[in-house]
């Protein structure tokens, strides 16, 4: 926490912050220069900069080694890290075989939430001052405070005893900050997302908007917390305001499944009907390995790093055109047995080991290797970049934080899976692909978030949210008390308050 709250007392004290790092595709805005702070927010045009900056850490859901979806597949029986050694990526390994220690820990896990955190509250702080139309103003106020409760979100999940800091830090209190119990944090969350519904608006009109926030991407978030807060009723009413009257048909929202299930991972199909929450990159950012990780690279770095290693394939091959990439998140063996007759499983999983054996492709093994990649977000050679920087770092593609199909599945376990909504819901998802109907229970539901959002980061949440993680996970090591959430990063305890997680001492 000192290391990421001094920093935050530099930005609050006056040093020069710079914008440049704020995402080029979220609206066409590229923000450029310096600015001190006592100088800044004197209008519209440098909010709207610093409203940019906020959003930028939404990246964080699969930009860098240091990614959400990529740690987050790493601890679920769905995948193993992967990689090329024992030693590569070690906080994805120690969370795979739950031998993470505080050391081990990534630090940006904390820090660049923390960032978007601070980011929001010194907006919110300095936007009342700023001569600018008052509903434009409004706006960057809802969509400050939607962010903050999706990066404190996050924060809880992960970390669970955090600080709740919703002022700016000043030289004098910095050292002062302890934890706030995870019911006050999440009540703030719901406060803000409340605040911040009744002023988004209801779509987005302008190209050049999307990826900003929406009452409906707000709503279905504060749905997904009353999930884990286990307020059903809440829940379920919150959720089915997203989802619309009828399952199936679209919202009055305008969400609406899409018709093809493998329609969802084509690089292009941005921001689609079935979007709700999307975090961006582009492939114009020229990121490179001199920046890549500080959050002025904006190209999606796990498609790199689920891509599988020296491939190859003949001239005749009928195997997909694939650049090479780094092995990590390979699917188990347990979940390719779950998933093989499934109608998703050829979007979902890229099955190397049976090209190779048919002689249609080749590779070199990683570590933990089964040969099933993660197609979802695997890298195309069409995508590669031919701009400056690395080609590794400028992947384009976005990811979903949430999408449709995943606030069907919420509302029906909001509904304590049963009743005829419950049922309309589950189908929904299943017709899509072609699958009947099966009665709507827990251990149903439960099969089809597994089938359905499967490499998408949300599986551990889940298992841990059910109280599964201990017998799912058991076996790799998972204890229970202990490993429902992550230690605090060694360096964020030096010199302050806030004390270390249970059992991570």
């Amino acid at each position: 926490m000192k290391t990421i709250l001094s920093r935050y007392i530099l930005i609050a004290a006056g040093l020069v912050i710079t914008l440049s790092a704020c995402k080029k595709d979220f609206v066409e805005v590229t923000p450029e220069g310096q600015f001190l702070s006592v100088n800044y927010y004197a209008n519209e045009d440098q909010a709207f900069s610093a409203l940019v900056a906020v959003y930028d850490v939404m990246r964080k859901n699969s930009g860098g080694f240091e990614n959400m979806i990529a740690l987050m597949n790493s601890g679920s029986d769905d995948h193993v890290t992967g990689g090329g050694g024992a030693d590569d990526g070690k906080q994805l390994q120690s969370f795979s075989n739950y031998t993470m220690t505080a050391d081990l820990m990534g630090g940006s896990y904390w820090n660049d939430h923390y960032q978007g955190v601070f980011r929001a509250n010194i907006l919110l702080k300095k936007l009342p001052g700023v001569p600018m139309d008052g509903n434009k103003k409004a706006r960057f106020e809802a969509e400050a405070k939607a962010l903050r409760a999706l990066y404190y979100f996050n924060l809880v999940r992960l970390f669970r005893n955090i600080p709740l800091l919703l002022e700016p830090l000043t030289a004098t209190n910095i050292y002062d900050v302890t934890q706030e119990a995870p019911e006050k944090v999440y009540a703030q969350i719901e406060k803000d997302l409340t605040e911040a519904i009744a002023v988004l608006p209801g779509s987005i009109a302008a190209v050049t908007d999307a990826g900003r926030l929406t009452k409906g991407a707000a709503m279905a978030l504060l749905g997904k917390v009353y999930l884990y807060e286990k307020k059903n009723d809440l829940a379920a009413r919150q959720l089915a305001e997203v989802n619309g009257p009828v399952p199936g048909d679209a919202s009055p929202l305008g969400y609406k499944l899409l018709t093809r299930f493998s329609d969802l991972w084509v690089v292009s199909n941005k921001f689609n009907s079935e979007s709700i929450l999307e975090e961006t990159h582009s492939a114009a950012g020229n990121s490179n390995w001199d920046f890549w990780g500080s959050g002025r690279d904006e190209g999606n770095t796990l498609n790199v790093m689920v891509g599988p290693r020296s491939y190859s394939r003949p001239a005749n091959s009928t195997a997909p055109s694939l650049p090479s990439g780094w092995s990590f998140n390979v699917f188990t063996q347990d979940f390719y047995d779950f998933i093989k007759s499934d109608p998703r499983f050829a979007a979902t999983v890229f099955d190397l080991k049976a090209l190779k054996a048919a002689g249609q492709a080749d590779y070199i093994e990683g570590y933990q290797n089964t040969g099933y990649f993660l197609n979802k977000f695997l890298p195309r050679t069409s995508d590669v970049s031919t701009g400056g920087g690395a080609t590794e770092l400028n992947y384009r593609q976005n990811t979903y934080i949430i999408r449709l199909a995943d606030t069907y599945l919420m509302e029906a376990e909001a509904l304590n899976a049963t009743g005829a909504r419950a049922q309309a819901l589950l189908d929904a998802v299943r017709n899509r692909v072609g699958l009947p109907s099966a009665p709507v229970s827990m251990v149903a539901i439960k099969r089809e978030r597994r089938a359905e959002l499967a490499g998408e980061g949300h599986r551990w949440f889940d298992l841990v949210r059910w109280g599964d993680a201990p017998t799912v996970l058991g076996s790799r090591g998972f204890i229970a008390g202990k490993h429902e959430v992550f230690p605090i990063p060694t360096r964020e305890l030096q010199g302050t308050k806030l004390k270390q997680n249970p059992k991570y001492n």
